[in-house]
């Protein structure tokens, strides 16, 4: 199984949150992990942001940055160029779609032509209802 690591799902992981468990189980049994490049920037901002407010230490947030590097090391990234730009700024199956979603869902969908068995793992509502529409199995089964 390939599965696409949706910024959500990566978060409740790095943030140790009560569905971290099931990213970790759903992570170690992948045969290979994409994430897109929007995922990086997303948790680092996420980091950042707890960093800022004081829910975090600065030390606590490089080391969940460390964290997140060193797994994402291990997956495949995709870019954010012109395949993805273009994908993310077309209609969707289902509308409307947040940009940053679209960008995950075109993201999904280029993954897709290389790992056609792709499937989505997120806890976002929305990313899962339009990953579904484009014919993806999303993960976990139940939310």
């Amino acid at each position: 199984m390939v599965v696409y690591a949706e910024s959500s799902s990566v978060l409740s992981w790095l943030f140790n949150e009560p569905r971290a468990a099931v990213v970790i189980e759903v992570l170690q049994a992948a045969d290979a992990v994409v994430a897109s490049e929007l995922t990086g920037v997303e948790c680092a901002r996420a980091i950042h942001r707890l960093a800022s407010r004081g829910l975090i230490s600065r030390a606590q947030a490089a080391t969940l940055l460390l964290e997140f590097e060193s797994a994402a090391a291990q997956w495949d990234r995709l870019e954010v160029r012109e395949r993805v730009i273009g994908l993310a700024s077309g209609p969707f199956p289902v509308e409307p779609v947040r940009a940053l979603d679209a960008i995950h869902l075109a993201s999904v969908m280029v993954a897709r032509e290389v790992w056609p068995e792709l499937a989505v793992l997120s806890f976002d509502e929305r990313v899962r209802a339009h990953a579904t529409a484009l014919g993806c199995a999303v993960l976990p089964g139940a939310v």
